[in-house]
Formats: structure tokens, C-alpha cells, sequence
């Protein structure tokens, strides 16, 4: 089979073409078993890899993989696929991607992509203390601004709340304690989501997303589905709405990122992010 494919970066910042999160997008996927996904998403070792299926119930079904899974949800790859999407089918500017997490529609204004979350934000309480979390992120307990949470709208994740932005840069997690305390039964790997406001602009966020694999710690250079699941931990604490705010990611492994948030009135979850098609190619399998 030869396999087309391209490659994206998402949430790019200000023009910069290699910034962002990158995504490679197969045009056509239902030639494929899952497990020959699976070992194409691993052959690539890209943050996610992406195929492109037929829906009877959408625009087009979307199937995620990591390299050691597939994702129910995942913000980046939404929005880069449904750039992907646009320009096979010429859908026009609104469409709507059938993921396992559920119907998530995706709207453009010209190369900037908003969705909406998969699901309504359900919550959990963290089974270790908030001393445990702060020992797992390498600071001290004082370092939390609020209380922990697990937060799913449409991917799981455990939400840090940190007093400044000085702590989100120096929060070194350990990986033994990551998989303790960032683990969910039933999950796949272990993670941590910490941010903090900017003291002179609190519609600024600096957030980092720290996940394990193979016993190492790996940071992210953004992640929609954290952001969604910030809107959801704001929810869930009695934030004001509606809210908006600027996310800033990937400083520290030098893909720096920005990603929007909203959360409406009605508490709707809305991540938006630039898009830059950076080239593509075919594999032969």
C-alpha cells in the first residue's frame, strides 16, 4: 500500500513555522489494521500520529495513536487533522470529527482552528496528598496554589494548580513518583499538568505537561487536551465565566507554543491554535 501522508505543526506562534506541536496526518487509513497504526504512530515517534477513516455520523472519523497508544482525544491532533480534513474534502470552514471520546466539532478562521471539547468535565480527587504531588513535581508543598484534580474532557489528566510561574519553570518531577501519584486505574501512562498566571497578566498562562514513557519523564510542547481539561478544573473551582486566556507552552524543549482557551457562559470548553502545513510525503507498506 503506499500511504500519503502529511506533517503539521500545531499551535505555532507568530508566523514561526517550526514551532508548535508537530503531527504527521495519514489522508486514508481504512486500509489499516490497528496494529499496523499502532507500529506506523511508533515508526514515526512523533507526540501523536493521526489516520483519516469514512463516518457516517461526521465530516470524518479520526483514530490517535502515540507511539505506545491510542488516544480517546487529543487536542493537537484534532485540529491539525481537521486541517488535513478540509483540504481533502473541501468541507468548508466548520466540520465535525467522530473521535472514540465522541463528536468534537472544529471550526477555522483562514489557518487558526478552534474545537470544542469532546465531553462535558467530569472530575476526580487525587488518591496523594497534596505534600506527595508537590515531592512529585521536585517542590514544596507551599508551591500549590489550590487543590489537585483529575480532570477528563475527553482525555484524563491530573490538573496542578502552582503559586507562580517561577515554580511551573522549576518543577522537575520525578519520574518513580509520576508513576505513583499520576496514575489513574485504568490509564495508560502517568502524567502531570501544572500552570500558574502571569502576575502582571492573568489572562496569561505558562503551563508545562510532563507524561512517562519507558520509565523517563517526557515533557509535551502543547497539549490541547490539558488545555480543555484547565477549563474544566476552572469550572470545576467556581471560576467567573465567561474566561478567556492565552496558554503559554513548550519553553522549556525549545518548541514554543500558544494555545487559546474559552470557556462560554454555559460552560462550553473551546482550545484554539494556529496551524502550519510544513510538507508531506508517502510511505509504501
Amino acid at each position: 500500500m503506499r500511504l500519503p501522508y502529511r506533517i503539521l505543526n500545531v499551535f505555532t506562534v507568530d508566523g514561526d513555522r517550526l514551532s508548535g506541536n508537530p503531527l504527521c496526518v495519514f489522508e486514508d487509513g481504512s486500509q489499516l489494521s490497528t496494529e499496523q497504526m499502532q507500529a506506523l504512530a511508533r515508526q514515526l515517534n512523533l507526540s501523536e500520529t493521526t489516520f483519516i477513516l469514512p463516518s457516517d455520523k461526521a465530516t470524518a472519523r479520526v483514530r490517535i495513536f502515540t507511539p505506545g497508544f491510542e488516544m480517546p482525544f487529543a487536542g493537537h491532533p484534532t485540529l491539525g487533522t481537521a486541517h488535513v480534513v478540509r483540504s481533502l474534502k473541501s468541507s468548508g470552514d466548520a466540520l465535525v470529527l467522530e473521535e472514540i471520546a465522541g463528536l468534537v466539532p472544529v471550526t477555522a478562521a483562514g489557518d487558526r482552528w478552534t474545537l470544542r471539547a469532546a465531553k462535558p468535565p467530569a472530575k476526580a480527587t487525587p488518591r496523594a496528598s497534596r505534600a506527595q504531588i508537590a515531592a512529585m513535581l521536585g517542590l514544596d508543598d507551599k508551591a500549590l496554589a489550590g487543590d489537585p484534580l483529575w480532570i477528563n474532557t475527553g482525555s484524563e489528566q491530573l490538573v496542578i494548580p502552582l503559586a507562580s510561574v517561577d515554580d511551573v519553570r522549576r518543577a522537575a518531577p520525578n519520574a518513580e513518583l509520576v508513576a505513583q501519584h499520576g496514575f489513574q486505574p485504568g490509564g495508560r501512562e502517568a502524567m502531570a499538568y501544572v500552570w500558574a498566571r502571569e502576575a502582571n497578566d492573568p489572562r496569561s498562562l505558562v503551563v508545562r505537561f510532563f507524561f512517562t514513557q519507558h520509565g523517563a519523564i517526557i515533557e509535551d510542547p502543547a497539549t490541547g487536551s490539558a488545555c480543555a481539561n484547565l477549563g474544566g478544573y476552572l469550572i470545576a473551582t467556581g471560576a467567573a465565566l465567561p474566561l478567556s486566556a492565552t496558554l503559554l507552552q513548550g519553553e522549556a524543549v525549545k518548541r514554543p507554543s500558544h494555545l487559546g482557551l474559552r470557556v462560554d457562559a454555559d460552560q462550553g470548553i473551546y482550545v484554539s491554535g494556529n496551524v502550519v502545513e510544513l510538507g508531506g510525503g508517502s510511505f509504501d507498506v
